[in-house]
């Protein structure tokens, strides 16, 4: 009797091979999927190739058999069945011009890894894939999360949430994006999911700051408390559903991100706190710290919705050398002394806030049989 064939295994490719971009090629190469990375670098592609290692951006970690790298893009991209990019936001424009010739006569769908906004534009990632590539929206989605990517890269449980306009898309990239240390969810909010990326890294910078300076938890507590306040206000501005920011791409990853050494903006934003200054900051970081470079588009966008972000704001004046980082914690909302409340404008807007929110959502899951509202699903 013959043998039944198995399923060929899918081909996947990751452009950038930085440590996120490394540590998600070995998440989908874990899952079951045939990974080519493509790195800038012939040495680094390499070294991965040849000996499964990362050692200057994952030191330590064994990559999985299943993955390959290559140095050449075209050679990356052939034959992909989805596409990971996975590079620095302010470099993406230009490296997306070298990209758009290979994927032009595809459907596969594009995944942005990346989280941060085009100073020049303000614009999200995914809008910059768009606008390169050419493409339907509907082919693209955004992955997010508590993902730090040492932690994951040595096979610690988390979760992330895959967004795309189309649930189809989303739910085909993360059926490959998943395996027993790696969860995903999806929803079709790529507006929330991607700003909730890009935004806890500014209050990522403002905690850093405070623990440079040596303050203690109640600041930090303070800061990340009002900052998803900040970060909610604004994404909504901008047509998000709020219930994202309350999830793996809002609070989570704002959690994980102000919370561990292993982040990039804590740690810039530590360094601020110590008494450096910013150039000397981006001198000692070996990788891009993305919430130092998305400060001032999002403060512009903020303004051009009319949404006061006073926390970012003192960031900034930081950055600036305008602001002592010691002046950063008493101004956590407002230089005014009038007494405010404490819920969103969004939970003004929509009548009860985050605790109306919960106990709908409650509600919603009870009628529904234990079912879940809509949201982050599985």
């Amino acid at each position: 009797m013959s043998r039944r064939q198995e399923p060929a295994r899918p081909r996947v490719a990751v452009v950038g091979a930085g440590s996120w971009g490394t540590t998600f090629g070995k998440i989908l190469a874990d899952g079951g999927a045939d990974v080519v990375m493509w790195a800038r670098r012939p040495e680094l592609a390499n070294e991965i190739h040849q000996a499964k290692r990362n050692s200057e951006y994952l030191p330590g970690i064994n990559l999985p058999r299943g993955m390959s790298a290559t140095h050449h893009l075209s050679e990356a991209l052939e034959g992909a069945d989805q596409v990971f990019l996975s590079i620095p936001s302010q470099a993406v424009r230009e490296n997306l011009k070298a990209v758009r010739p290979l994927v032009s006569a595809s459907e596969v769908p594009i995944v942005s890894l990346m989280k941060g906004v085009e100073r020049r534009t303000g614009l999200r990632m995914s809008q910059v894939i768009e606008q390169e590539l050419h493409c339907d929206p509907a082919r693209i989605a955004v992955a997010s999360g508590p993902n730090l990517a040492l932690e994951i890269a040595r096979e610690q449980p988390t979760a992330a949430v895959i967004s795309s306009t189309s649930q189809e898309t989303a739910e085909a990239v993360a059926r490959l994006a998943r395996n027993r240390y790696f969860r995903t969810f999806v929803n079709t909010d790529v507006i929330g999911t991607e700003f909730g990326g890009v935004l806890k890294n500014l209050i990522a910078v403002a905690i850093g700051i405070v623990d440079g300076v040596g303050y203690g938890e109640n600041t930090k507590a303070s800061i990340i408390t009002r900052g998803l306040v900040e970060m909610t206000d604004f994404a909504v501005a901008f047509g998000a559903q709020p219930e994202t920011l309350q999830g793996l791409a809002g609070l989570g990853d704002l959690i994980a991100t102000c919370q561990s050494p292993l982040s990039r903006n804590n740690t810039a934003g530590r360094l601020l706190g110590q008494g450096y200054r910013f150039d000397d900051v981006v001198k000692q970081m070996n990788q891009t710290a993305e919430g130092l470079a998305s400060v001032a588009p999002i403060l512009q966008l903020a303004r051009e919705v009319d949404v006061e972000m006073p926390i970012v704001q003192q960031v900034k004046m930081v950055l600036d050398g305008t602001m002592d980082p010691r002046d950063i914690a008493p101004h956590l909302t407002t230089d005014d002394d009038t007494p405010q409340g404490e819920r969103t404008n969004n939970g003004q807007a929509g009548g009860g806030g985050a605790l109306w929110r919960s106990i709908q959502r409650a509600l919603d899951q009870f009628r529904n049989g234990g079912r879940g509202a809509a949201g982050d699903r599985p």
